[in-house]
């Protein structure tokens, strides 16, 4: 699907992927925990890449079960459709997505469970952090854009 809101100043195809092991009570997209859909490798990345044209980025929604095949997915999104970005929404701390090599090879990232007491990202007591992130002599650069979900009233 594509989306406007899940990166800001990006238009984003959002790819879920099933078999979330977090389960975070109160999930939005709580059916991504059951093993559901079709296999998503590179081909069925390109094809849905191609039925999309005019979009800015390709954001991964879950795949915690595996990082390290979504950081593949996202080098091939790279490489293979240059001027693409990536994303990642994982229920993983920040921490772990490094362990992973994750702020490697996306250009944004969120991270966090969601805890319903704190709320969803638009939520000015959210305990997710969403960044983007940059390459200043090949180390990447967290930039904290969580306060761009914020809703404004004028």
């Amino acid at each position: 699907m594509v989306v406007f809101r899940e990166v800001p100043e990006e238009i984003s195809l959002a790819i879920n992927i099933s078999g979330c092991p977090v389960q975070c009570p109160g999930c939005h997209s709580s059916y991504l925990a059951q093993d559901i859909g079709t296999l998503l490798d590179e081909a069925a990345v390109d094809s849905l890449i191609a039925g999309n044209p005019g979009i800015t980025c390709v954001s991964f929604m879950g795949g915690d079960a595996d990082p390290s095949y979504v950081k593949k997915l996202s080098q091939h999104v790279h490489s293979a459709h240059p001027g693409l970005k990536t994303c990642w929404y994982s229920g993983r701390e920040l921490e772990q997505a490094e362990k992973h090599g994750m702020t490697q090879e996306l250009d944004y990232i969120k991270v966090g469970p969601y805890v319903d007491e704190f709320g969803p990202l638009d939520s000015p007591t959210t305990n997710q952090r969403f960044y983007s992130i940059s390459r200043e002599s090949g180390t990447p650069v967290l930039s904290d854009w969580t306060s761009r979900f914020l809703k404004k009233f004028i």
